[in-house]
């Protein structure tokens, strides 16, 4: 099997941050989102439901950020104040669980520190983004089917930003703060780290090629 005849879907994606790496290296990959792409190659993305388009062709990896508005640890305590949001994350945790089952050999689900480690079941790695160069702490679960864990490729010293009060934070999470426009701020902290998107490309690649 040559890369081209490779099957990839990025679910969740329109930053094209990991679609763009596979791309790169050759492979038949497509971003998949409701909304449209802001990432450098539009033309393979699908505007669509995720679940319309894993029904689309035989896709060889799944890739998927499922949104975690409703499910992220630093957030759910929310749903004590306002029980309506029970609603929302049973229904994001569902759609967590349709992803898993989808039938695929190789599927990775991407997401923060999270109640998904509670609700259905502990992730098999957390990597962060300082082990892959990138300069960060940031915490990012992988639930896999079927692939090796990520190896990490370049470990660097995250940059601490103390403030007057002597909290110490992340300078990546603190300069994010700075954006004041909600939508792209929260477009910033969900995108992929560009050195975690390499390394999946390259070492998941690789192992779809040569097992």
């Amino acid at each position: 099997m040559n890369n081209k005849n490779v099957n990839i879907l990025i679910g969740c994606e329109a930053s094209q941050t990991i679609l763009t790496e596979f791309r790169i290296k050759g492979f038949n990959a497509y971003s998949c989102d409701l909304e449209d792409s802001y990432g450098n190659l539009p033309e393979y993305h699908l505007k669509m439901d995720i679940f319309e388009a894993l029904s689309s062709k035989k896709w060889d990896l799944l890739i998927a950020h499922p949104p975690c508005t409703y499910l992220c640890t630093s957030g759910i305590h929310w749903n004590k104040k306002n029980p309506d949001r029970n609603i929302l994350t049973n229904q994001a945790l569902d759609f967590v669980k349709k992803l898993m089952d989808s039938p695929i050999k190789n599927i990775c689900i991407e997401n923060p520190i999270s109640i998904i480690s509670s609700r259905i079941r502990k992730p098999d790695q957390i990597i962060r983004p300082y082990q892959f160069g990138d300069d960060s702490t940031k915490a990012t679960c992988l639930w896999l089917k079927n692939l090796p864990k990520l190896t990490p490729t370049n470990i660097v010293i995250p940059t601490k930003h103390i403030t007057k009060n002597g909290s110490t934070y992340d300078k990546w999470w603190f300069d994010t703060c700075r954006i004041s426009n909600l939508k792209e701020r929260s477009r910033v902290r969900s995108k992929t780290f560009p050195g975690i998107a390499k390394a999946i490309a390259e070492q998941w690649g690789d192992y779809l090629i040569n097992g």
